[in-house]
């Protein structure tokens, strides 16, 4: 497609373009234009339809966006800006300079700028910064009939109208659907139709709480009210999905033992992504030379028998890897809220039995592999027993830590591979070269 609007724009066919482009949509129209150059997305954006530019103006990334501003007038500015929704123009704005900021404040009308700053006045991770205050509101002595002509003359420019919010003196009291209102007589009043067992979220909750309650309650749109439980918006859920792949990038970035990097990757300075990583790449680096020492402390001892070494390996990796499964899953559980830390007993008891039964499996199958290999019982047992050893505390590591670091309300991600890993590779060897000289005698 992009080869194609381009041969359109050689033969400057602005015509065949027009026709192209306002078929496609807006998230499919907004990778197209970003991949050609400024000139020519600005030049195809004029030709755009005021409904579908403004909608596809949200989906493009923010360099593009503050090209095409750059190139308005404050008559287009005002006009692109009057389609787009006030909880849209508020993440385009979180992405802006000052000075384009003010421009597009400049260019909204009051109401839009009180809404807008009102959201803006909410913590950055909170439900108020989510929400959008274009919702469908009713009265309850309105009927089915006098519900539905309001819609009509307001649903235009609103979110959402498949719920509407039942209110008295601001104070959220119940919600009807636009089905409850079409499949009801016109004389039907919203008070006998309306469902007052409402779920809310507060303004100062947490993101990730809301998310958690779209996923549990399957909603298009929830209610955003204040300690006074007066409605002052709702969320939609295409804002929580934006929420929880936010989430999820942060969460991968902190099992990777990185700080979270805003913004794409391509774009995000080299010295960015440096500052991002170097901290726990020290923290790890440091914490590694715990291990060094011990190795240095016993390298007197096996070279007495040097094949104890080559086993060092295998059984750091085994430890992270056990402990790596452990804490995935409870961190899992953990999002999931189905683990809480007064589980915690639970949860290292079973974490235990697992242990068990997984370090008999690979204790066995590795000592079977060296009494063949080097037909030595004694090496044999040493790894038998370090191998138990290590599994069950690798399983208690990786398990204990993430329902810690939640306790003490730390994000139970940064408890993930690289320093689980790190802890347990000094654990494993303190418990092998315990192992290795009880056994041999003449390592002592």
């Amino acid at each position: 497609m992009t080869e194609y609007i381009l041969q359109l724009l050689e033969q400057k066919n602005y015509i065949k373009i027009k026709s192209t482009v306002k078929d496609i949509i807006p998230p499919d129209l907004a990778a197209l234009l970003e991949s050609l150059e400024p000139r020519d997305i600005t030049l195809i954006f004029r030709l755009l339809p005021k409904e579908l530019a403004a909608e596809t103006f949200t989906y493009m990334d923010s360099d593009t966006q503050m090209h095409l501003i750059s190139g308005f007038s404050d008559k287009e500015l005002r006009e692109m800006f009057d389609e787009i929704f006030v909880d849209d123009t508020v993440d385009i704005i979180e992405e802006m300079p000052a000075n384009v900021v003010a421009r597009i404040l400049k260019n909204s009308d009051l109401e839009t700028r009180k809404q807008i700053n009102t959201i803006l006045n909410y913590p950055a991770d909170s439900a108020g910064s989510l929400m959008t205050t274009e919702y469908v509101y009713l009265h309850r002595d309105m009927t089915s009939k006098d519900a539905l002509d309001w819609i009509r003359k307001v649903g235009v420019v609103k979110e959402t109208i498949y719920t509407c919010y039942v209110t008295e003196a601001r104070k959220l009291i119940g919600y009807v659907t636009i089905l409850d209102l079409v499949t009801a007589d016109e004389d039907t009043v919203i008070e006998s139709i309306m469902d007052t067992n409402v779920i809310s979220v507060n303004t100062h909750e947490d993101r990730e709480i809301v998310a958690k309650k779209f996923s549990k309650y399957d909603f298009l749109a929830m209610p955003v009210v204040d300690n006074e439980n007066r409605i002052v918006g709702i969320i939609t859920f295409d804002d929580v999905l934006d929420v929880i792949q936010e989430e999820n990038e942060e969460d991968f970035s902190k099992m990777a033992a990185m700080q979270p990097t805003e913004g794409s990757y391509f774009k995000t300075p080299v010295l960015i992504h440096v500052k991002n990583r170097i901290l726990w790449l020290l923290v790890l680096m440091l914490s590694a030379t715990i291990t060094g020492t011990l190795l240095t402390k016993y390298e007197e001892s096996f070279q007495t028998i040097p094949l104890l070494v080559s086993f060092i390996p295998m059984l750091m990796s085994t430890a992270g890897n056990c402990g790596s499964q452990s804490s995935t899953t409870v961190i899992r559980g953990l999002a999931t809220e189905e683990i809480q830390f007064k589980d915690y007993f639970r949860v290292a008891f079973k974490e235990f039995r697992i242990s068990i039964v997984v370090s008999l499996i690979l204790s066995l199958t590795n000592s079977l592999r060296i009494l063949v290999m080097y037909k030595d019982f004694r090496l044999s047992a040493v790894i038998f027993l370090s191998l138990i050893g290590i599994i069950i505390i690798a399983k208690f590591v990786g398990c204990t830590l993430p329902l810690l670091a939640k306790k003490f309300k730390i994000d139970p991600a940064i408890m993930a591979n690289p320093l689980i890993s790190t802890i347990l590779d000094t654990c494993s060897m303190l418990i092998y070269f315990q192992i290795a000289t009880l056994i041999f005698s003449e390592l002592r």
